[in-house]
């Protein structure tokens, strides 16, 4: 058993079936090929899984995040909207990756549970990146429209929760790309 393997198994179930189907370790690991004792040395309880799988699924869009940033052949502006790709890839590979960080603070709502500081962790980390392309691209009011472009992305994720269809991945899209010219216009004085 290794340990990347059964935390991609236990983010796959939860991007099936969500976090309040997901109600026991059992479930969470259901298909390996492995016993609840061994699963148990490392994770004693489904909130320890839950904790080390959406960890694991924070660093391995960090990481995403940072190739992208020193990703010398896309412009700032690419690299905004690259998200809407690989969301758009992972639905049409029957994949539904909804944020497992929207649905984390809804179910664990205690602000001072570590699986919603996690959570809040993750989405000021998106903020970040954002709000960081958007100064290179030199936007006017770039925290402004920094929010704007995240609750776009919330918006698109937590309709994949739901709706799991790649059109609304292409909206959410459309959407980011007008927010994003109509920034650029303004930095440029064309709506002033």
């Amino acid at each position: 058993m290794q340990r990347e393997q059964v935390l991609e198994h236990a983010l796959n179930i939860l991007e099936k079936y969500g976090l309040a189907a997901t109600t026991s370790l059992t479930m969470l690991v259901g298909e390996l090929d492995c016993s609840e004792e061994e699963i148990k040395r490392f994770w004693p309880d489904r909130e320890a899984l839950l904790y080390d799988a959406l960890r694991y699924h924070g660093e391995q869009i960090d990481i995403w995040r940072r190739k992208l940033l020193l990703d010398d052949e896309l412009s700032a502006g690419q690299k905004l909207l690259a998200r809407y790709q690989v969301l758009a890839d992972a639905v049409n590979n029957q994949r539904y990756p909804g944020c497992l960080f929207i649905a984390a603070c809804s179910f664990y709502p205690q602000a001072d549970h570590p699986i919603h500081q996690l959570a809040e962790q993750q989405k000021k980390a998106s903020w970040q990146y954002t709000h960081e392309l958007l100064d290179t691209l030199g936007a006017e009011n770039s925290t402004l429209v920094a929010h704007q472009m995240e609750l776009i992305l919330e918006g698109c994720l937590s309709r994949l929760l739901v709706k799991r269809q790649v059109q609304d991945v292409e909206t959410a899209r459309r959407l980011a790309e007008d927010v994003l010219a109509i920034a650029m216009c303004r930095k440029n004085g064309a709506l002033s």
